[in-house]
């Protein structure tokens, strides 16, 4: 029986999940936490062996919690389960240590399944992220000027395309406008450029906004 924690800072995400998976012969205690200092309180005091964690978690977000538990827990697996497309954070989230990455409009049996090869030490990879992977190695060992991006960086460059506004993110991130104004600042500066237009063809070029 393998067992689960949930962690997602939406109510109706987590008991949704829930919902689904208890129905499952496979899965055994579900427990569930709305944000990474939560998740890290469960885990020092219940047996759990995979992870569903999301990526929007506030003023912490997803990426920052799976760095702490796979610190304190490098057992325990770790699905990144999110609603941007893996062309915007999957090879990311593999690459620092999540065993899947799912958007949350994958199906049931591919969420079971991810749970299913993670529980057992594995990673489960999707199509498209193989195909991610497999351009990444034959590139050119010159990394592209957004791969040095952190992890908060490229969610504020993808807010920014989307059309939000400074204030728009803060709310959104639990973020002083401040604090957005200087992740902006240094996407610009990392990437070269000097308008909210470059930034728009910038990642239309190199796929960054694919569905």
């Amino acid at each position: 029986m393998i067992r689960l924690l949930v962690v997602d800072d939406h109510m109706i995400i987590r008991r949704g999940l829930i919902q689904i998976l208890s129905e499952e012969a496979r899965i055994g205690s579900i427990q569930e936490a709305s944000d990474g200092p939560g998740a890290l309180r469960i885990l020092r005091t219940t047996a759990v062996d995979v992870i569903l964690l999301d990526i929007a978690l506030g003023d912490r977000d997803g990426f920052e919690a799976l760095k702490l538990i796979g610190s304190e827990f490098p057992k325990v697996g770790v699905i990144m389960l999110s609603v941007y497309p893996e062309s915007q954070f999957g090879v990311r989230a593999i690459r620092a240590g999540a065993g899947a990455y799912l958007n949350k409009g994958c199906s049931p049996e591919e969420l079971l399944g991810a749970i299913t090869k993670v529980a057992a030490g594995g990673v489960f990879i999707t199509q498209g992220i193989a195909e991610m992977l497999a351009r990444s190695v034959r590139e050119d060992s010159t990394r592209l000027p957004h791969e040095s991006l952190s992890n908060r960086e490229f969610q504020v460059l993808n807010l920014l395309v989307q059309g939000r506004s400074v204030s728009e993110i803060a709310e959104q991130l639990v973020l002083s406008s401040n604090t957005i104004s200087t992740y902006r600042s240094r996407v610009f500066e990392k990437l070269g450029i000097r308008t909210l237009v470059e930034l728009v063809t910038y990642a239309n070029r190199h796929g960054l906004l694919e569905p």
